[in-house]
């Protein structure tokens, strides 16, 4: 990966392409790229969907290659919903396609005409940039299913659906997954309404032609992947519970341990779990005819996504994540799984964040707007977002906006973004990282679960303070390096627990560029990534004030334990302190 390309939408006389050098950003993939770019040229006091914003897409260091799990793709800008910096990660083909062509990033600067949309071709011959205003308020599964129309069914597309046209906050940007579905998405921040300010409705790629990116050491290479690739299969986690239940598998766990949001973060534990389970999941899209594993890209040997089939067997979306399942489930008191399957489909057609729209429409419930439990009712909440209504407008904004809107003081959200699955009082670790992150409220920022719930990489009580500081820096670290590899973070489960498979890791990495990089300079490259965002937040005029949970997480006692967060401010001041 040897070149940027730079996509000027604002140019005079249309958008324009330069193709650059990777320059003084080389040896950068994935966030550590796109947080590097957004750091450096991005004002941070500007607007988030103005044409001094830019939308980075990156894929990871050992994309593009015969790396088991290595097809993450980064996507990064100045964030309308935190109004800091922002990576949100997704999978499908996207990754790959773009690193085999030879791309270390694309950037979309500028801001096109009004009223008029685009969409980019890239393969091996070069950039084309044409008219798109026939895709106009399209979801992502019709834009895609046209784009194949034109271009084949091989290619990645990167798209966004009517939220992110509309600019809405909890926009997502979907990434097509190996059928060529729009299952796969960057869904956090709003990083599909900077796609709509640029007047992008799809990125098209195309690799025919060209092969695996080749190592420097071949040999080592494959010895090391080889490696890599048992310890991922050996571990109980990735081997074993993932790919049989895929990640809705915590829903049981986190109910047991009293740290399932229920009812707008009222409660720890919901009634209705064990309909929704991953357990209960994973049989009924057996018993339809679809599938309970399934891997969003190839290389990928987890394999914790899945296909659910209405009772007809017709596909309705891939299987719903356990953040979705939570979301839109327990969170909002609905505990049956075709009206999740429903909302799933619909946020990934509209292109809207599922963690963002169901903590939403929970917020919305306790306004009245609807009945916890009413999977009817959610549906058409959802459906006003597509619609572009006035309500459809807020809601489409997310949690925060539609607590504001209503008068709702219980909004589960940090700097502006909807808090996940995890009951921060009853999983301590995770509210620090909530609390801290660059990203706002993000589990993926430092999955401190693994430690307080799973017991992986050690184990910390999650009912207390002790430890919670510690084990959440040192996962923020470990996740903004993982993060830039192009590696799913589920490979955090093996390489905490199995040294030799994150030695294995490093040997890829070695293998594949000619370096001798240890674990210290692993560690090292995850704290200059956290150093750019926490550089920007500052300068975008984040203090220690916004490290913080909504104060009822502190006021508040949590059923069933009757616990509240403990962890005290100055010791949140100090996780960045290394």
């Amino acid at each position: 990966m040897d070149k940027i390309l730079r996509i000027n939408m604002g140019a005079d006389g249309g958008p324009s392409v330069t193709e650059v050098p990777v320059g003084e950003y080389a040896g950068l993939g994935g966030r550590a790229l796109t947080s590097a770019i957004v750091a450096k040229e991005v004002p941070p006091l500007c607007h988030p969907l103005g044409e001094e914003n830019k939308l980075v897409i990156a894929p990871g260091l050992l994309s593009g290659t015969v790396a088991a799990m290595s097809g993450r793709l980064s996507v990064g800008c100045k964030s309308p919903l935190t109004g800091g910096i922002k990576e949100a990660n997704a999978g499908g083909m996207a990754a790959q396609v773009m690193a085999r062509l030879g791309c270390a990033a694309i950037v979309l600067e500028g801001k096109p005409k009004p009223d008029t949309l685009y969409k980019v071709f890239v393969n091996k011959d070069g950039v084309k940039i044409t008219e798109a205003n026939d895709l106009k308020m399209l979801g992502n599964y019709d834009t895609v299913a046209k784009l194949q129309g034109e271009f084949g069914d091989k290619v990645a597309c990167i798209s966004i659906g009517q939220a992110g046209e509309m600019k809405m906050s909890a926009a997502s940007v979907a990434v097509t997954d190996m059928e060529g579905r729009p299952t796969r998405h960057a869904g956090r921040g709003g990083v599909g309404a900077v796609m709509g300010a640029k007047g992008v409705k799809a990125v098209v790629l195309d690799d025919s032609g060209l092969g695996m990116r080749p190592a420097k050491d071949p040999e080592k290479f494959r010895e090391a992947n080889k490696e890599w690739v048992a310890g991922l299969k050996k571990h109980p986690v990735s081997g074993e519970g993932l790919p049989a239940y895929g990640t809705n598998v915590l829903t049981n766990v986190l109910n047991e341990a009293g740290g399932y949001p229920t009812h707008n973060f009222m409660w720890g534990r919901f009634e209705g779990h064990a309909k929704i389970s991953g357990e209960t999941l994973a049989a009924l899209e057996t018993e339809r005819g679809g599938s309970a594993t399934h891997g969003c890209h190839r290389g990928c040997i987890i394999q914790c996504s899945g296909i659910y089939n209405d009772k007809y067997g017709n596909y309705i979306t891939k299987q719903p994540e356990y953040e979705t399942v939570w979301a839109h489930g327990g969170n909002c008191g609905i505990d049956d799984l075709d009206v999740i399957a429903q909302l799933d489909r619909l946020d990934d057609d509209y292109g809207v964040d599922t963690i963002e729209m169901g903590a939403t429409i929970a917020v919305a419930m306790e306004a009245g707007l609807a009945k916890f439990g009413d999977g009817e009712a959610a549906i058409n909440l959802v459906k006003e977002v597509g619609k572009g209504s006035h309500l459809g407008r807020i809601l489409g904004n997310g949690a925060a906006v539609t607590g504001k809107a209503f008068g709702v003081e219980r909004v589960p959200v940090v700097k502006g973004q909807a808090m996940p699955a995890y009951d921060p009082r009853a999983v301590q670790g995770i509210g620090v990282t909530y609390a801290t992150s660059t990203m706002g409220a993000d589990h993926t920022a430092g999955y401190a679960v693994a430690s307080n719930i799973l017991n992986v990489g050690g184990s910390v009580d999650p009912l207390k303070a002790e430890g919670q500081v510690d084990l959440s820096r040192n996962l923020q670290i470990a996740t903004a390096a993982v993060d830039s590899t192009g590696m799913c973070l589920f490979v955090a489960f093996p390489a905490l627990d199995q040294p030799e498979t994150f030695q294995a890791l490093i040997d890829m990495i070695n293998a594949f560029y000619g370096l001798s990089l240890t674990g210290d300079d692993v560690a090292a490259l995850g704290k200059s990534v956290l150093t750019n965002e926490r550089e920007f937040n500052k300068a975008a005029g984040f203090t220690n004030a916004h490290d913080r949970l909504p104060a009822y997480f502190s006021r508040d006692a949590l059923p069933p334990h009757n616990i509240k967060f403990k962890v005290k401010d100055a010791d949140l001041d100090d996780v960045f302190n290394w």
